[in-house]
C-alpha cells in the first residue's frame, strides 16, 4: 500500500516553517522568451507563471533583482552544463531568444544577474549585492521550477537568505517535475506560497513605507 506523502514527511520532522524576514527583494529568473515563442526548443507553455510574475514585479516596491542566461559563442565558458543540455544554445549571446519577456523586462535601477549554470548564486554577485543592500529574504519568481528556480533557492538557504517561492510566478514544461520540485523545496529548503500571499506582503510593506 502507497504511503501518504505528507503525512510521511509530516513525521518524519520536514515541518519547519520560515518567517518572513524584514527587508525583502524580488528576483525574477531567467524569465525569457525561449520559454514563451512556441518555435524554441526550450517552450514551457508557462504564459500562466509569465503572468503573475508581471503582477509580481508591478506591485514590488522593493529591490528587484533579474537574472539572465548568457553563453559566449560556442558555449564556451557553459562547461558540463551546456553539453549536458544542447538546447542552451539558444542562450548563446546575441540570440533574440534570450531575451526577457516584454511584461518582465528590467527596469531602470533594477538589477541583472548573468549566469551560466542553474543557480542565480553560483559564479555571480548575487550573494554579495543582497547582502550589500541587508537584503535578509527573497523571493523568487521565474522558470523553470525544477531548474534554475529550484537552484537558486536551494542556494538562498545555503547563503543564509529566507527563500519564498511563489508557486503561481514558477513554471515548468510539465506539471509533475513543477509540482515535485515545490513540494520537495517547501519540505526542506523554503516557503512556497502563491500570488496573493506576496501581493499582501508587498502592500503592507507599501504601506508601513
Amino acid at each position: 500500500m502507497a504511503k501518504d506523502l505528507g503525512l510521511d514527511y509530516q513525521n518524519a520532522g520536514f515541518t519547519g516553517r520560515l518567517s518572513w524576514g524584514r527587508s525583502p527583494a524580488l528576483i525574477i529568473i531567467d524569465f525569457c522568451l525561449a520559454y514563451l515563442d512556441p518555435a524554441s526548443p526550450l517552450y514551457a507553455g508557462v504564459e500562466a507563471a509569465r503572468d503573475s510574475a508581471a503582477r509580481l514585479l508591478r506591485a514590488a516596491r522593493l529591490p528587484v533583482l533579474h537574472t539572465e542566461v548568457r553563453f559566449a559563442p560556442g558555449g564556451i565558458d557553459g562547461g558540463i552544463f551546456y553539453r549536458k543540455v544542447p538546447a542552451l544554445r539558444v542562450f548563446e549571446a546575441g540570440s533574440a531568444l534570450a531575451r526577457p519577456a516584454p511584461e518582465l523586462a528590467p527596469r531602470a535601477g533594477e538589477v541583472i544577474i548573468v549566469k551560466q549554470y542553474a543557480s542565480a548564486f553560483f559564479g555571480t554577485s548575487l550573494a554579495s549585492t543582497l547582502t550589500a543592500r541587508q537584503i535578509d529574504t527573497l523571493v523568487i519568481a521565474g522558470v523553470s521550477t525544477s531548474g534554475c528556480v529550484r537552484a537558486s533557492a536551494v542556494d538562498a538557504c545555503q547563503h543564509g537568505f529566507i527563500p519564498f517561492v511563489c508557486r503561481d510566478a514558477t513554471g515548468d514544461r510539465d506539471s509533475r517535475p513543477h509540482d515535485a520540485n515545490l513540494f520537495d523545496l517547501q519540505a526542506k529548503y523554503a516557503e512556497v506560497v502563491d500570488e496573493a500571499f506576496i501581493l499582501n506582503r508587498f502592500a503592507a510593506a507599501a504601506a508601513a513605507g
